[in-house]
């Protein structure tokens, strides 16, 4: 029985790995053959547990045995939880409101509560059984189970347990509020309409399928994920290239030739469409361009990168971490590869550049942060450097040593695969003092790097640091503190004591109640800008894009004029194509103290071209694909039909009202009674959705 594998919303959860492990309950109730309960269970499953005394007995309601305590008002935490302003009657939930986000999160009913309960803690809550309406006798709404003798129940927006599963069949336990429930029913929950699912979708992969779109509706969020994560990575970049014969090709050596094609074949095709939606998102936080790696097999060193990526996409951010430095991709980029100790006589000191960017860039950031990524202020109410310049001097020497095996010219790519190695003579043997921890002189080359990973992971900044960036790519551009907590709770813990757990991170995130929240979502400055390489992969993968000569030739999209302005790893700095808190001067969001990172690729040129792309791109005048649009030639001849249906694939049918009207009318104009005239009308429904507002912020 998993627990705690995802803590409530409120600040006191604290999941606790022995509520696995079973004991006899004592004291009231403990006669019940059979009967156990977890040690810590209220701890673990009840964040906010507190003994309320009401005293004993039962009562004779409606031919059930009602405990005595269901009759009567509840004790004062109910009284403290209706404070936040729900009602007596838990069917009706209220909203709860974040001061801090500025957002409103719907509460769950009673009845989600106790479903809740029933599938996941079948042990003490087994079967189905009916909510009893207790308001004539007292404020509760309850279920019984008489195989195990247990009842929960809510009185207001307050829950209780009641039976052995408390240790009392006379004392009801307040085991939390609604509120604290919140982040796991969401989680737990099942789509209840396609456009839901899709919504969903379009923040987890790369496409909203109607194959993916049922299997979500019918599996829930949680199976899904967890099915999905289950999936052996795609045939990897790197096999794809062999496949195709570059890497005997003399003239793809120092030409480069497969590196965009490597990359679009897998977002385009690949089957794994979570896996890869995630390691586009580590590819923009953790960057590695074209334009910054020189020398021969340019596009076997830029497939190993995305290899590296997908492969550790749902592993441990401390794995990850050590790949990502022993990368030769990486270490030619940020030029590490060939770093040598300092020289006395010659002056020569470590190179700093990679030093620098594993702190600022991959682990912990420039500002010590609070759980919620809240930035630490020191006493005169200024942020507080997580390092100096010194910091950056002293780490630099234990990245001195290391380089690609030799002689890469004349064995073939496969060195670009493989992890740097050390030359020790050419490794510092001075001491290294940062971030609190010495790394003693002469200490060997690889001691040093795994001492200075384990230090980074381990770090208080890592799970809000890397974790607001991921929410950032796959959800919204200004997360509010509470759910950038919540992400940090799971990077620091995923219920069986184990650190940055990104499979675990990744679910949290996308399952979260603010990233489900409908209401949520209607906040103004709640979503994201949608990347232009993935409103591209998104269109291609929805009408079932195949490559006509099998070899993805859809080239480089990163001139703004003409094409997208951006391209799968072709970032022009490691500081991605855009800044985290990028922020659009003189503009609305601007005023609202918003970031929007991906408006900084937005400007007049970039917003023609890509309207211009999309003329000539969706009919399938460009590049080397062939799209399928039967479907929705299909349906050309209702315009209403058409465009809904465009709609749920591209946005999760997130047009408004005069938005699609617009669009219907323009659809309508267009004459659908030959092939033609209904495949114009597809063209147009799929231009105008993509160049909507609607479509264009991921909400």
């Amino acid at each position: 029985m998993e627990v705690a594998a995802y803590p409530a919303a409120s600040p006191a959860a604290s999941p606790a790995a022995a509520a696995d492990h079973t004991e006899t309950p004592q004291g009231v109730g403990a006669e019940r053959a059979g009967v156990q309960r977890p040690v810590h269970l209220l701890s673990a499953l009840f964040p906010a547990a507190a003994l309320a005394a009401c005293g004993g007995g039962e009562a004779e309601t409606g031919g059930a045995n009602v405990p005595a305590a269901f009759t009567r008002p509840p004790p004062d935490d109910a009284v403290r939880s209706q404070a936040l302003g729900t009602t007596a009657n838990a069917d009706t939930a209220a909203p709860l409101s974040s001061a801090a986000s500025g957002t409103t999160t719907p509460l769950p009913t009673a009845d989600e509560v106790l479903d809740f309960a029933e599938r996941n803690y079948a042990a003490f809550f087994p079967g189905r059984q009916d909510t009893r309406d207790n308001l004539a006798f007292g404020p509760y709404v309850y279920r019984h189970y008489p195989a195990t003798g247990n009842y929960v129940g809510l009185a207001g927006s307050s829950v209780y347990i009641l039976g052995p599963v408390a240790g009392s069949t006379s004392d009801p336990v307040l085991a939390g509020t609604t509120a604290d429930f919140a982040a796991r029913i969401y989680a737990d929950r099942k789509p209840a309409s396609d456009a839901e699912a899709a919504r969903f979708l379009g923040q987890a992969t790369l496409d909203m399928s109607d194959a993916a779109t049922a299997a979500v509706r019918n599996l829930g969020l949680q199976v899904w994920l967890v099915q999905e994560m289950a999936k052996p990575p795609s045939t990897s970049n790197w096999d794809w290239m062999v496949s195709k014969g570059l890497d005997k090709d003399e003239t793809a050596r120092n030409s480069g030739r497969g590196s965009d094609p490597q990359i679009w074949q897998r977002l385009l095709s690949a089957p794994d469409s979570l896996r890869q939606r995630v390691t586009l998102a580590l590819s923009e936080i953790f960057v590695v361009g074209l334009d910054g790696i020189t020398g021969p097999w340019r596009q076997f060193k830029l497939g190993g990168w995305w290899d590296l990526l997908a492969n550790n996409a749902f592993g441990n951010y401390r794995t990850l971490l050590e790949a990502i430095s022993l990368s030769p991709a990486m270490g030619q980029y940020l030029s590490s590869a060939g770093n040598q100790k300092e020289n006395a006589a010659t002056g020569r000191l470590p190179d700093e550049n990679y030093a620098r960017e594993v702190m600022q860039l991959f682990s912990i950031g420039l500002y010590e942060l609070n759980p919620d990524g809240t930035k630490k202020l020191d006493a005169s109410g200024n942020p507080v450097e997580t390092y100096t310049q010194a910091t950056v001097s002293q780490l630099a020497r234990v990245f001195t040593g290391w380089n690609r095996e030799n002689d890469p010219f004349d064995s073939g790519p496969a060195v670009m695969r493989k992890n740097m190695v050390l030359t020790a003579a050419q490794h510092s043997t001075l001491a290294v003092n940062f971030l609190g921890v010495t790394i003693p002189a002469n200490t060997d080359g690889a001691s040093a790097l795994r001492i200075t990973m384990d230090t980074l992971a381990a770090h208080p900044n890592v799970g809000p640091f890397i974790g607001r960036q991921l929410i950032q790519r796959l959800v919204t551009s200004n997360p509010s503190p509470s759910y950038v907590a919540r992400v940090s709770a799971a990077w620091a813990n995923n219920g069986a004591g184990v650190r940055g757990d990104l499979g675990h991170v990744v679910r949290v995130l996308l399952t979260d109640v603010e990233a489900r929240s409908a209401a949520a979502a209607a906040v103004p400055g709640y979503g994201k800008l949608r990347e232009p390489m993935l409103r591209f992969i998104q269109w291609a993968r929805s009408f079932k894009a195949t490559s006509i000569t099998t070899d993805w030739n859809v080239g480089d999209l990163t001139d703004p004029a003409t094409r997208l302005g951006q391209s799968p790893l072709r970032s022009p700095s490691v500081f991605n194509y855009f800044r985290p808190g990028y922020v659009p001067a003189g503009t609305p969001i601007a005023t609202a103290g918003l970031a929007a990172p991906e408006f900084q690729l937005a400007n007049e040129s970039s917003a023609a071209g890509y309207l211009n792309f999309l003329q000539t791109a969706i009919p399938g005048n460009r590049f080397d694909l062939k799209l399928d649009y039967s479907t929705e030639v299909a349906l050309a001849t209702d315009a209403s039909l058409l465009v809904d249906r465009i709609q749920r694939l591209l946005c999760a049918g997130a047009l408004q009202a005069d938005t699609r009207s617009t669009i219907v009318s323009a659809v309508s104009s267009i004459v659908a009674t030959t092939d033609a005239g209904k495949l114009n009308r597809v063209y147009t429904a799929i231009l105008l959705v993509m160049a909507s507002t609607d479509y264009l912020v991921q909400k």
